[in-house]
């Protein structure tokens, strides 16, 4: 089985995230980059999938030269081969990306190069889109499953699994097929430090697809309002435990 991961370089979760002057960037200097916690998982079901039923891992990337660095963590994991569609560092958006994926897809095929299943994660942390894995299953034709949570081969057969509204619906779909995965499917493992050093020595395949134009062009970037806090000091030992019973009963905490 061969199997394909895309993953995304996205801001560090959890970061704080800081604009340029200008508004037009994130301001990079105090922030690192990882990879979606989604497509952390779907790196992980393709190692766990091939360590049960055998083949070959790729994954591939769309954008800056930066992403390197996401590849080469994926390198380091165990996947076989990483993939750069290497970008001028603008943001593409999902329409663009997905048929830069397609374009790469077929151009593998036309290599020899065919894939029974190709992973991403339900959505990227930064955009949030929930499109692109849909996007790159129509246009290749293939079945698409979406939100998924267990994932099983049998048989040239994807058996995948996922809850909603309270049920859990299960999925059979014949390879070659398309799934994106959600954060909980697995528990990703950590690179170990020959992991690391062997990932440095692996190339990482290079292309330049042609920028293709976005449907939407960026005015400027702004961030949320953030939630005003304060503290108040309510008395010291037991002299303030009258206030504190107060603060409770304004909050609804006591009966």
């Amino acid at each position: 089985m061969n199997v394909l991961v895309c993953i995304k370089r996205v801001p560090a979760t959890g970061g704080r995230i800081m604009l340029t002057p200008d508004g037009q960037e994130i301001d990079t200097r105090f922030l690192g980059f990882t990879v979606s916690p989604h497509e952390e998982c779907a790196v992980e079901e393709a190692l766990r999938l091939v360590a049960n039923d055998g083949g070959t891992t790729t994954v591939l990337s769309l954008g800056s030269a930066a992403s390197a660095e996401q590849l080469q963590d994926a390198l380091a994991l165990g996947i076989d081969r990483a993939v750069l569609l290497e970008t001028d560092g603008r943001e593409w958006d999902p329409a663009a990306t997905a048929r830069a994926i397609v374009e790469a897809v077929r151009a593998e095929s036309a290599a020899g190069v065919e894939y029974d299943l190709l992973l991403f994660g339900n959505e990227a942390a930064d955009t949030g889109d929930y499109q692109v894995g849909i996007r790159v299953a129509y246009a290749l034709g293939l079945p698409c499953v979406t939100g998924v949570k267990g994932l099983e081969i049998r048989d040239r057969t994807a058996v995948a699994r996922r809850e909603s509204a309270g049920v859990v619906e299960i999925f059979e779909v014949s390879l070659p097929t398309v799934v994106t995965v959600k954060e909980g499917i697995n528990l990703p493992r950590y690179p170990s430090i020959p992991g690391r050093i062997r990932a440095k020595r692996q190339p990482i395949e290079r292309t330049e697809p042609a920028w293709p134009g976005n449907g939407l062009s960026k005015v400027r970037l702004e961030l949320p309002a953030e939630k005003e806090k304060r503290a108040e000091m309510l008395g010291r030992g037991a002299e303030a435990a009258p206030r504190v019973a107060e603060v409770l009963a304004e909050l609804g905490l006591l009966p």
